[in-house]
């Protein structure tokens, strides 16, 4: 809980800062892709990484906790909001590989900021001939959010594209980091965990993820015929139109189990296009949730603590969450 002293007095510095572009109680329903969730006590969208750092600072002088929202598509925020800060990243520069005579099969890299929106980066790369992204094209979010998640689909994820990245350090430092300190796993990374888990790895104890904030990325490209990476693109596309529900959907919403798939498990159960409220399964894909107009945050979590429940019933294995649950 922010006292209100302290989130006034840090709100006068950051008007001071950014004029009225500072936002008391903004509704967060209209900032996530399931559209869902209740008010920020404090909302910013930054547009640079001189803005981003500004705002992060000034949190951090008051004490004011901060949420990074990209493109909200792997959270579920409460009914009730988000207490402090929440900083909407759009600062999305990209800095693309000079163009080359060489042969197809070079191997390149670029350098975005972290609100760059995921498939309008992998478009991008794709007019330019630049292969390496096709399987993220519909991987919603920013790039910031795939870093810290380790965003995956179709065989791959950001452990096999990153290079390094850069983060604005607890201490207000600007850090690089390669790939390998991350320590990538299934749909995590340590930028993921929380300060208690952090705090039973003596290596990483003043290493919170919470406290690390992602501002730019190095990604590993190959060059291409752009014919060839858009035919790519279309493909996986296609892909996703046929197996994943439009709209404000969020997905996949449970990790995969060893050795099955969470969507096969809630459909074997019977739990295909089961409504609750305005809350809904997919009827396409058991592993998205829609909202069909008006769902609560808690009639999604009525939802997905059903389908646990009936998963561990019927087949004996524990679903855990690939979304992240915010919020009071």
């Amino acid at each position: 809980m922010v006292e209100s002293l302290s989130l006034d007095a840090f709100l006068g510095d950051l008007t001071a800062a950014f004029g009225d572009k500072v936002r008391r109680s903004e509704p967060l329903a209209g900032h996530t892709t399931p559209r869902i969730g209740g008010p920020a006590d404090v909302w910013l969208a930054v547009g640079t990484l001189a803005e981003l750092i500004r705002a992060v600072g000034l949190a951090r002088q008051h004490q004011v906790p901060i949420f990074m929202l990209g493109g909200g598509a792997n959270v579920l925020i409460h009914d009730n909001g988000i207490r402090g800060l929440v900083l909407e990243n759009r600062a999305g520069r990209v800095e693309f590989p000079p163009p080359s005579e060489r042969k197809p099969g070079e191997t390149v890299s670029l350098t975005a900021e972290s609100g760059v929106v995921i498939p309008s980066l992998v478009r991008r790369c794709a007019r330019r001939g630049l292969s390496g992204l096709e399987w993220a094209v519909g991987v919603p979010g920013t790039l910031g959010g795939a870093v810290v998640n380790n965003a995956g689909a179709y065989g791959s994820d950001m452990r096999q594209s990153l290079v390094r990245a850069e983060l604005l350090a607890p201490t207000g430092a600007r850090v690089w980091q390669p790939v390998t300190w991350f320590a990538y796993e299934y749909r995590g990374s340590r930028l993921k965990r929380t300060p208690e888990a952090t705090s039973r790895q003596p290596d990483e104890a003043v290493e919170s993820g919470v406290d690390w904030i992602v501002l730019q990325a190095e990604i590993a490209l190959t060059r291409a015929p752009a014919a060839d990476v858009q035919a790519r693109l279309a493909g996986f596309n296609e892909r996703r139109k046929a197996s994943q529900p439009p709209g404000a959907s969020m997905g996949s919403m449970f990790k995969n189990p060893p050795g099955d798939y969470a969507g096969r498990l809630i459909e074997a159960a019977g739990l295909k296009g089961y409504r609750l409220g305005q809350a809904q399964i997919s009827p396409i894909h058991a592993n998205f949730f829609q909202n069909l107009g008006g769902a609560t945050a808690a009639e999604m979590l009525a939802l997905i603590n059903m389908v646990q429940e009936t998963v561990r019933q019927t087949f004996g294995i524990e679903l855990e969450l690939e979304i992240e649950i915010i919020g009071d």
